[in-house]
């Protein structure tokens, strides 16, 4: 599906609600539906990633209410071991279904059968599935490093000491945490090349909300007790920063403004909000209050340099801003975001050039020359932040279409809805 974007021919003023965090609703779902007693979880986010793992979690037996209208669900848990022994389990395109359902169906007694799209079987898995098998799981066919394939287990994984590399993903961390109090003797977890720290310290801090304690040794090591279980509890999901910062961006090139509602800074999990102070370095003003979360735009955009690791999902939303600023501007330690939905990093060049945009490319870093877009039709890739992210300079420039734009249903259906209310 091709989606033209319509230019602002006056600075953006808008108030907007955003819709839920895709990171705390997988993770409030999975670690409800493994929990003692019954959840209600509130605002979460209706996409394909979220849908796919309800879907997933009902082929395994969990019983989940959805309410698509309200934004609510129901979750009755199940006490740490699915209802049903053998299951199938299509992933969709969710590298966080794929994840944190492996490890946790490999700590549970039965047969699991893994499959997702295209897209997804290119998607890292190998480092997670040696750990698994070195607990106690079984991967069939033997040696499978991508889906579709099998996972078994005839007891709990067995726990003790265990070494992570989260060079390609900080999900294989959260995984692993999340899955833990299901062992049969302590986990000690320890990450090497750690990336993407706010997700973790999330997945923490949420397991904490469900009644499980993770212990911080120093900032790679993690201890996890057992026996411990998690208890059913009524969770609020906060609005989504990855999705928001596309909207503040629309602020920050168009000198106009636009609040975000409700958000606090102050209490949120999300690392996205690091944004933020991205934007303020760039010249943006950045007001908090009761109502909501302001940004405005300056009269003039200064490019940065800036070091992205811990928040690359808003990289491509600085790649997108960056051709309006007064100078370069350069984003680096994200060769991560080579390992999502497409390689970012060269993604990014390739459509940005195509708008006659100069940018230079390096294995972990992004440089964006100033310039004058072009237009010309984006390629999303099949990628959801690579069609919002390149739609912002589609505000400025005219003729810019989005390619593949139904990309955003994986983690923001309205995002077009939204999007076009900006210039009414």
């Amino acid at each position: 599906m091709k989606k033209s974007i319509q230019i602002a021919k006056e600075p953006i003023c808008a108030c907007l609600t955003i819709p839920g965090s895709k990171s705390i609703t997988n993770r409030a779902l999975l670690l409800a539906a493994l929990a003692d007693g019954r959840s209600t979880l509130t605002d979460i986010l209706i996409s394909d990633d979220t849908i796919a793992l309800i879907k997933a979690l009902q082929a395994l037996g969990i019983d989940i209410q959805l309410n698509e209208k309200s934004h609510t669900c129901i979750v009755k848990g199940c006490n740490g071991q699915f209802p049903r022994k053998e299951a199938a389990i299509w992933c969709k395109d969710a590298g966080t279904v794929a994840r944190f359902l492996l490890a946790v169906c490999a700590a549970s007694v039965g047969a699991y059968h893994f499959d997702g799209s295209e897209q997804l079987r290119r998607r890292p898995l190998h480092q997670l599935i040696k750990i698994l098998c070195l607990q106690g799981a079984t991967i069939t066919p033997m040696g499978a490093v991508q889906m579709p394939f099998s996972i078994s287990n005839k007891g709990k994984l067995q726990g003790g000491e265990i070494l992570v590399d989260a060079s390609e993903t900080g999900q294989f961390v959260s995984a692993l945490l999340m899955a833990s109090p299901l062992a049969q003797t302590s986990f000690l977890i320890k990450v090497k090349n750690r990336v993407s720290q706010p997700y973790i310290n999330m997945t923490i801090a949420m397991m904490a909300e469900f009644g499980v304690l993770v212990r911080q040794l120093n900032s790679d090591s993690f201890s996890i007790s057992v026996p411990q279980q998690y208890v059913g509890c009524d969770y609020v999901i906060e609005p989504d920063f990855s999705t928001a910062s596309y909207f503040f961006a629309a602020a920050a090139i168009t000198h106009g403004h636009v609040t975000i509602q409700p958000v606090n800074l102050e209490t949120s999990k999300q690392g996205d909000v690091a944004f933020l102070t991205v934007l303020e370095k760039m010249g943006c003003e950045i007001i908090s209050t009761q109502r909501g979360l302001t940004v405005k735009g300056p009269a003039t955009l200064q490019g940065i340099h800036v070091d992205m690791r811990d928040f690359s999902d808003t990289m491509m939303t600085l790649a997108a801003i960056a051709p309006f600023a007064s100078s370069p501007t350069t984003m680096t330690n994200i060769r991560h975001a080579r390992n999502k939905e497409s390689n970012r990093l060269s993604v990014v060049r390739q459509e940005l050039e195509k708008l006659n945009i100069k940018v230079e490319e390096g294995q972990d870093w992004l440089r964006v020359y100033p310039g004058s877009p072009v237009a010309n039709t984006i390629n999303s890739h099949g990628d959801h932040r690579i069609a919002m992210a390149f739609s912002i300079i589609g505000l400025r420039v005219p003729g810019i279409q989005i390619d593949g734009a139904e990309s955003v249903n994986k983690t923001c259906p309205e995002f077009f809805n939204l999007w076009d209310r900006l210039c009414y």
